[in-house]
């Protein structure tokens, strides 16, 4: 069968030369790519249809669901809209158009994946949800050739990693153009707020000197591309129910873990699709404060570790460690068993280096959580 299609391709290689000149083989060739299995494929995003055309008017041929693949034969550029022809896997097998924007290639789908494999064995750090659709990219930066899909407003993932990108002065509040679309951009005005404290030799806060870029883990209800990028500006933190109200404007909380075990049924779905955790607990929870504290050109992850025992009789939470201010770096990892968890993370000492801390964490005879710091933690007095 191989040898047949080759014999065919070259027989039409010959004929296009004779007949018309060699400028005739690309298109000729172009037209057989599938009968020598050399089509990309691609997978659905979102519930679309394939279409007669892509013209304004054109008759909807097939349905397609997320997930389904389908043989790339072809793709253009038409009204400023990118669609590839595609031949569906159906009984009649379906040729028509669709827009691009609804198509993942393989290509791409093979690079979200490793993306997610790198993290695979990474416990989530924290949980976002998209405010507004979003492009979810390969790389934490703003460029037309790493777009992977577009996610809808309100999508929820893990985020695994965080990276604090260098604010370009003339970077878009979002992030939602499509691939091949240009988008006006606008400046970011420097307040007078801003400016009198650069005068006052105030230090330089995080939100006007960097963007932070997450990167996510993904469901396949979510996205068939289980990993990728996300521009944090449209990103907003769910953090679990039970604990939010201990949040301040000081210091945000940008990673939590449970220290007790939480079962499935302590868990529910909001309209928006966003678990949060219902039944209160134990917690381990880093957190950030808003000035710029860079070592060597880095800044840390975190500066402050919080955990909260949960009385249970009482029903309120309590303080059973807090750290001061430290200069910290993920990932969080907990383990254990019951009532007896580790906690590690990498923590600056005193010697200025960075290092693996464990803090043990177990409950007294009246329940209540305790935490042995480990030695030899940096800390500074103040955020300044």
């Amino acid at each position: 069968m191989i040898t047949r299609k080759l014999f065919n391709l070259t027989a039409i290689f010959f004929i296009a030369c004779t007949l018309g000149g060699c400028n005739m083989v690309s298109s000729a060739v172009e037209n057989v790519t599938g009968l020598a299995g050399l089509n990309r494929t691609g997978t659905v995003i979102n519930k679309s249809w394939i279409r007669s055309s892509y013209a304004v008017v054109a008759a909807d041929l097939l349905e397609v669901k997320r997930g389904q693949t389908l043989d790339i034969l072809e793709e253009t550029d038409f009204e400023k809209v990118h669609w590839y022809r595609v031949r569906a896997s159906d009984e009649d097998k379906t040729e028509g158009w669709v827009e691009a924007q609804n198509i993942i290639t393989s290509e791409l789908l093979e690079k979200s994946k490793n993306i997610a494999i790198e993290n695979k064995d990474l416990q989530a750090q924290a949980i976002g949800q998209l405010r507004a659709a979003s492009n979810l990219r390969l790389s934490p930066e703003l460029k037309d050739d790493n777009i992977l899909v577009k996610l809808d407003n309100g999508s929820n993932f893990e985020i695994v990693d965080w990276e604090f990108v260098p604010k370009a002065q003339d970077a878009s509040d979002i992030d939602d153009k499509s691939k091949g679309e240009s988008k006006q951009t606008r400046g970011k005005t420097r307040n007078a707020e801003i400016e009198a404290a650069k005068e006052a030799n105030e230090p330089d806060k995080m939100d006007d000197k960097y963007d932070v870029w997450y990167k996510i883990r993904l469901d396949p209800s979510v996205s068939p591309a289980p990993g990728g990028w996300l521009f944090g500006r449209q990103v907003e933190l769910q953090v679990s129910s039970d604990i939010v109200f201990y949040q301040n404007n000081a210091k945000k909380f940008v990673a939590w873990q449970r220290l007790d075990n939480a079962e499935a049924t302590d868990k529910n779905t909001n309209k928006d699709n966003t678990v949060k955790v219902t039944k209160p607990g134990s917690w381990v929870i880093l957190s950030r404060s808003n000035f710029a504290k860079a070592k060597d050109g880095v800044e840390p992850d975190f500066d402050g570790i919080i955990v909260l025992g949960y009385d249970k009789y009482r029903e309120e939470h309590y303080s059973s460690y807090r750290s001061g201010n430290v200069w910290g770096i993920l990932p969080l990892r907990v383990e254990g068993a019951g009532d007896n968890k580790i906690f590690t993370v990498q923590l600056r000492n005193t010697a200025g280096q960075m290092e693996d801390k464990r803090f043990v964490t177990s409950k007294d005879a009246a329940g209540r959580v305790k935490v042995i710091e480990p030695s030899g933690i940096d800390k500074v007095k103040d955020d300044k």
